[in-house]
């Protein structure tokens, strides 16, 4: 630790220059002086060390609120904060300075009191005295009650830093010195004190969760929310192969039956090629215009139909967009289905708004839905699983850990690890968990069956 050490460098020149007090430094009490003016340094220091902590752990987002309502310590607490460099720097060097100085006189006095033993004795009093009562009590203390510490101590610690700041910046430039000669280099803005707010919640909720606070299916919405910023559409769309789409060159009336016989109501519509997508037809404006013709002429020619006119243009979105962005796209253009292109324009899937708030709040479903879970619970605790089934819905219905870094599907995840398209009737292990191929489609694994190390908590 930096101030044991001091406090030993200390000791030996303080021995140096206590040969000058007189060898009966006890006449005029000035060893009752010494001896407060070191239990005065130990206080500085324990502030010192206390404040350090406090302004580490305390919420800043609890200190941004109190300053908002006006309290003028949170306010100088968060300025502060908002320089975590310059406030180590301020209150390193005043903490060394009174453990260094406190060292110093004790050193003096013993040897006064017991000779050359003395520097031995000093060292001993003062590494107990500074680890007990200047580092490990106070620190303690400001953890516990960060808050409270932090308010106290701001207002001392914005002096300290006014008053200490060349010294910090002369000490800065030298750090930054030091380290380009070694080859590192410090960002320039870096913060001591600052975390990332997505982590610090996202660590919060968990612990939350493991401690009863917070129950599962709280915890996934509040965790979904947060990941909304780090996904991106192509984690959750779906995908090409599963989209239903409509010739747009087929007779009107097949057309309206067939978007009528669907279970969704926007349907892209293309044109030569099932990738050039011309429109987007809604089945509120078919029946609409359909409606409308009735009370017109009591009648309709589907066949005169033009379902082209009704369809509304196409809206093409990156598959590297992320969740948040695209729900901010849904909100301000009142839409709540795009398509999405990967980098060569090519048409990789679709995404609905519908989409993005269940990752939120999970599984959004009604009386028309088409029951597509894929999942299949076995007597003997294991699990049959379409392909097609997202990692991430299995994690957040069974609690497990699989990774998605690498792939969206449970069937990406096996191929990702097996390096290779596994046959019907392999088997593999990973990640705490054994696969089991049931079923493959020419490159493409249709069912599997996965035996969990553990019970799933639902």
């Amino acid at each position: 630790m930096v101030h044991m050490t001091a406090i030993t460098m200390a000791a030996e020149a303080a021995a140096q220059t206590a040969a000058a007090l007189p060898d009966e430094a006890g006449g005029d009490g000035s060893p009752l002086w010494i001896a407060g003016a070191i239990l005065l340094l130990l206080c500085f220091s324990a502030c010192f060390s206390g404040s350090e902590t406090a302004l580490t752990a305390v919420s800043r987002a609890k200190l941004r609120r109190l300053a908002d309502q006006g309290n003028l310590n949170a306010q100088r607490a968060v300025t502060l904060t908002d320089d975590g460099e310059t406030l180590i720097g301020a209150i390193l060097i005043g903490n060394n300075l009174v453990n260094i100085l406190a060292a110093s006189l004790a050193t003096s006095l013993a040897i006064a009191l017991f000779g050359e033993s003395g520097v031995a004795i000093a060292t001993l009093v003062m590494t107990l005295l500074v680890m007990v009562f200047a580092e490990v009590l106070p620190k303690t203390y400001a953890f516990t009650n960060s808050e409270t510490v932090s308010l106290i101590a701001a207002r001392p610690l914005a002096w300290l830093v006014r008053i200490s700041y060349p010294v910090v910046l002369a000490v800065q430039a030298i750090v930054r010195l030091t380290l380009a000669l070694f080859g590192l280099k410090l960002e320039k803005g870096t913060r001591v004190l600052s975390r990332e707010a997505h982590d610090e919640i996202r660590g919060a909720i968990d612990l939350h969760h493991s401690e009863g606070g917070v129950v599962k299916s709280d915890r996934d919405r509040l965790v979904g929310a947060l990941d909304l910023a780090h996904r991106e559409v192509a984690e959750v769309m779906m995908h090409r192969r599963s989209i239903v789409t409509l010739n747009a060159d087929e007779p009107p009336a097949q057309l309206v039956q067939s978007v009528v016989d669907s279970p969704y109501t926007r349907i892209p519509l293309w044109r030569e090629d099932p990738e050039n997508i011309v429109g987007v037809i809604h089945a509120k404006d078919i029946l609409r215009a359909v409606d409308a013709k009735v009370r017109e002429d009591g009648e309709v020619d589907l066949d005169a139909f033009d379902i082209l006119a009704l369809a509304m243009k196409p809206w093409f979105v990156p598959d590297t967009t992320t969740l948040a962005d695209q729900l901010k796209a849904f909100l301000s253009r009142k839409r709540h289905f795009a398509l999405v292109v990967d980098e060569y324009g090519a048409l990789q899937g679709l995404i609905t708004l519908e989409d993005i708030l269940e990752e939120i709040v999970g599984d959004i479903s009604d009386e028309h839905d088409i029951d597509a879970d894929g999942v299949t619970r076995e007597s003997d605790g294991s699990y049959l699983v379409d392909g097609t089934v997202t990692i991430r819905d299995l994690n957040r219905y069974f609690d497990w850990t699989l990774p998605d870094d690498e792939a969206a599907t449970i069937a990406g995840l096996v191929i990702h690890e097996a390096q290779a398209i596994p046959f019907e009737g392999q088997s593999f292990v990973f990640h705490d968990h054994r696969f089991d191929i049931v079923r493959r489609s020419k490159h493409q694994i249709t069912q599997l069956r996965i035996h969990p190390k553990r019970p799933a908590k639902i």
